[in-house]
């Protein structure tokens, strides 16, 4: 199966919810229209900011489904399949490809964390490569899942003909090149989170995962234009503008919080579903003030 080439900043769609906790599916695809208008690389469906791990299987494929309908001509689609078994991976993963994902990002697994070691990951994402439809990336995403990808392990799956890349969202420089050293040229190697944007695109990196992009989508695809073109010192200083807010918002307040924002912003953030609460009036205050000094608001 052909490689793909994946560049430019991609949000890892929020997914709105009304009040009584159903998927808010019309807000979903409001979103979609308003950020179809901004220069993206393409959408990721189901990731960690998606609240994915909340949502049924039918509610994943028909989010899966929605992104593929109404995204932009062009924009590859990416949707976060990865489940704790190796069965469930690669079942969950062939059914958002019949429903039109272009590739699937896969989650460590972490439940029985002690004995996730590299033998045991290498022999996950393989198995799971063999025997779907679709390429496979790997989700390192140590805040949620407490495991932390070896670079040994990443050199060995960057060789498989179906594994085409990895999104790393640790936001450990020193991690990402060590992987960047270890991988084949043609693996796509994505930076995670919007605090390492900028370092990130110092060292080659070409994609972004960005939890940002939900809400900045020009901004997070501004550094990297600015940078492409040389300007270097424009794009940090874009970089360095947006970071309190990823810093803030995503990482303090969390998806409440990124949801919250969005609403402020023209979006359709909604409600999240139980058991996440929502922002307090507090926190909602600081939110404000803290778009308003990035002048996004």
């Amino acid at each position: 199966m052909a490689k793909v080439q994946i560049k430019g900043a991609i949000p890892p769609m929020i997914t709105p919810f009304k009040e009584n906790g159903d998927v808010d599916y019309e807000s979903h695809s409001r979103n979609m229209e308003l950020w179809n208008e901004s220069d993206l690389g393409g959408y990721l469906v189901l990731g960690s900011n998606s609240e994915a791990i909340y949502l049924t299987e039918e509610e994943k494929i028909e989010m899966v489904k929605l992104t593929v309908q109404k995204a932009k001509k062009g924009r590859i689609i990416l949707a976060g399949t990865g489940m704790e078994s190796t069965r469930e991976t690669i079942s969950l993963t062939n059914k958002a490809a019949d429903a039109g994902a272009d590739a699937a990002l896969i989650l460590t697994p972490f439940y029985y964390g002690g004995n996730m070691n590299d033998e045991a990951l290498i022999n996950f994402f393989s198995e799971v490569a063999d025997n779907v439809t679709i390429p496979v990336l790997i989700y390192n995403v140590t805040k949620f899942t407490h495991i932390n990808i070896s670079a040994n392990a990443v050199a060995t799956l960057s060789r498989h003909p179906n594994i085409v890349g990895m999104k790393d969202s640790s936001g450990n420089i020193p991690q990402l090149v060590a992987f960047k050293s270890v991988i084949t040229e043609d693996f796509n190697l994505i930076v995670g989170t919007a605090s390492a944007w900028y370092p990130a695109l110092t060292l080659g990196v070409k994609a972004g995962i960005l939890a940002l992009t939900n809400i900045a989508p020009d901004g997070c695809a501004q550094v990297q234009k600015a940078y492409e073109k040389g300007d270097h010192k424009e794009a940090r200083e874009i970089y360095e503008r947006l970071f309190p807010v990823n810093t803030a918002i995503t990482a303090t307040y969390g998806v409440a919080g990124l949801k919250y924002a969005a609403d402020l912003l023209g979006y359709k953030g909604g409600f999240v579903r139980s058991p996440l609460l929502p922002v307090r009036e507090k926190e909602k205050v600081q939110i404000k003030e803290i778009l308003q000094k990035a002048r996004l608001l």
